[in-house]
């Protein structure tokens, strides 16, 4: 796993300002205010629509018959189990699904479709990758330091769960085997893109806190 390694180790400060975010703390501590949720929930299920789209791009792009499976597989598994998270925080804050993207949204779900569908099958697994694996270590990282009843605990315990690791386990599997396969040009591109979306994790996170809209 060496050059998915050497990717993580160039997103480090970036990591930190994820997780030192207040939209992280708070939801950490259970008091992130409704409304940032709310806001943030909207903008996960929009964001989620394109994150599937985007993956089942690459897995058409994919020349292996089980990697076309485990993209297309990724996309379904999003669209029902993460869904399913997004339901429930609908119902229980009585949200409503009718919003449109807010810039930080807009800007990281295009950059994603784009990807996936005008550059390198590497690339755009490279682009991909820091959505599983940020929300995952996200995801342990405040599991232990979760408030009692938190009221953000099913979203906390979805992304430490065991079935997510397993996922973002096989994501990363993949970038490291399409990786040995890229020249150096690739790996380049591949870890300029890594980047690239960990810095849109960074801004879908404050877009949701500053509650972002569009201006004029």
């Amino acid at each position: 796993m060496m050059f998915t390694k050497s990717l993580w180790a160039r997103i480090e400060e970036i990591f930190e300002a994820i997780i030192e975010h207040p939209f992280n703390r708070e939801l950490a501590q259970g008091t992130l205010s409704v409304d940032r949720f709310k806001f943030y929930i909207q903008q996960d299920a929009l964001y989620l629509v394109d994150f599937a789209r985007a993956l089942a791009i690459v897995g058409a792009k994919a020349r292996m018959p089980g990697r076309i499976l485990d993209f297309l597989e990724f996309a379904k598994d999003g669209l029902v189990v993460e869904r399913a998270l997004h339901e429930e925080y609908f119902r229980r804050f009585d949200v409503t699904p009718d919003a449109e993207q807010a810039p930080g949204c807009f800007a990281y779900t295009n950059y994603l479709v784009a990807t996936a569908a005008h550059r390198s099958f590497e690339e755009a697994v490279a682009a991909l990758l820091p959505c599983f694996w940020i929300y995952r270590e996200v995801g342990m990282h405040i599991v232990g330091k979760s408030a009692p009843e938190n009221p953000y605990q099913l979203w906390i315990d979805t992304y430490a769960g065991e079935e997510f690791a397993q996922a973002v386990k096989r994501a990363i599997e993949i970038t490291e085997e399409v990786a040995a396969d890229a020249t150096d040009k690739g790996r380049k591109r591949m870890s300029e893109a890594f980047v690239l979306s960990s810095r849109l994790e960074w801004i879908f996170w404050d877009s949701a806190y500053r509650m972002e809209a569009w201006k004029p």
